[in-house]
């Protein structure tokens, strides 16, 4: 019997949400479809005032979450519209991530907006959701979740692999034979790049990473930058927009008149270095990037430079687009919630022991 799922995820960018159809029955998963529809501009406006405190936030943040819900479940009928006609029945669950509008583990909290029980009714689907608050609970940070994946799907039994996902924040995971799996949040990915590139520009994000690679580096912003006490901690570790946004940016500028591009530049290079110098650590032979920031092209060129002689590719090299790979891992999380079997790795997230991860709610029963 086929064990499909489907993983649905919207990240810090808050740009889209993504949607995987994935078999499981064999060792490989195997995507069977892929799709990703925008967040609206209002919606998204919304959720991003949802990142800090203001009027009325618990009206709005249940506004918010049904909204998002519906989306999801519109991406789920694209999804299913689109597969195979065998696989459009039959799934054992969709495991749904939510939109972080909160991440504090330090305070013993994390917030990801989505009704999971609006979203079963919408799709007729048993749903996973919440999948951080068991890793909190058991006092590790709820993040990242995707290196247990990671190791599950691109694990190499000879080579010092890192995973590298760069959506709005950048987090790594790390994979070396015979070691245990590490993986921690490196700091800012598409964050900065799409905030700044939006206030100058109107674009939401930097494409290719056209506009950035005109400017120059701005070596005096970029030690102020990397004085950031985040990137000098160990792991476990995470972070969000609770840290990076726009007032620890405009700190960092001050007073100084720069030319946007300039300052653009000079973001690439701050999450290539950060990334760069994580990597270098763990010594990792091969650099495989999934995630928004695949695509940003003077962003994998610094990473080149600066992660030789290692390899940098897109996960594609490994039969894995890089725009769905979080998808998959979330219906991964969510198989792994049906089967009963651990979700998290305490050694990544500081959790005190592994945890079945997820809230679940039953598909409605047939009328």
């Amino acid at each position: 019997m086929p064990e499909l799922f489907v993983g649905l995820m919207s990240g810090t960018s808050v740009d889209a949400v993504d949607g995987a159809l994935v078999d499981f029955t064999d060792r490989q998963p195997r995507t069977l479809g892929f799709a990703s529809l925008p967040i609206p501009a209002a919606l998204r406006s919304e959720l991003l005032a949802l990142q800090h405190s203001g009027p009325d936030e618990l009206a709005r943040a249940a506004a918010a979450s049904i909204s998002l819900t519906d989306l999801y479940a519109q991406a789920v009928a694209r999804l299913l519209a689109d597969a195979p006609p065998h696989c459009r029945t039959g799934i054992r669950a969709l495991g749904a991530h939510g939109q972080t509008v909160r991440h504090r583990p330090e305070l013993g909290y994390t917030l990801q907006l989505i009704d999971g029980a609006r979203l079963a009714e919408r799709t007729g689907i048993a749903v996973v959701c919440d999948f951080r608050s068991a890793d909190v609970a058991a006092g590790g940070q709820g993040a990242p979740l995707v290196p247990a994946f990671h190791a599950d799907a691109f694990a190499d039994p000879a080579r010092r692999r890192a995973i590298l996902n760069i959506g709005g924040i950048a987090n790594l995971s790390l994979l070396a034979p015979g070691e245990p799996v590490r993986g921690f949040d490196t700091g800012p990915g598409n964050l900065l790049l799409d905030l700044w590139c939006e206030r100058h520009t109107g674009l939401p994000y930097d494409r290719e990473g056209e506009w950035g690679a005109g400017g120059r580096l701005l070596p005096e912003l970029l030690d102020s930058m990397l004085g950031e006490p985040y990137f000098a901690l160990g792991p476990p570790k995470s972070t969000g927009r609770d840290l990076f946004h726009a007032r620890w940016l405009q700190a960092h500028l001050g007073q100084a008149a720069h030319a946007p591009r300039d300052v653009q530049a000079t973001l690439v290079e701050l999450t290539a270095r950060t990334i760069a110098s994580a990597c270098a650590g763990f010594r990792a032979e091969e650099i495989y990037v999934c995630g928004g920031g695949a695509r940003n092209l003077a962003l994998m060129s610094r990473l080149r430079a600066l992660c030789a002689p290692a390899q940098v590719a897109s996960t594609e090299a490994l039969g894995a687009s890089p725009q769905a790979v979080e998808a998959v891992a979330f219906a991964w999380l969510a198989a792994r919630r049906i089967h009963g079997l651990p979700g998290n790795l305490p050694a990544v997230t500081g959790a005190r022991g592994p945890r079945v991860l997820g809230a679940l709610y039953p598909a409605p029963d047939p009328e």
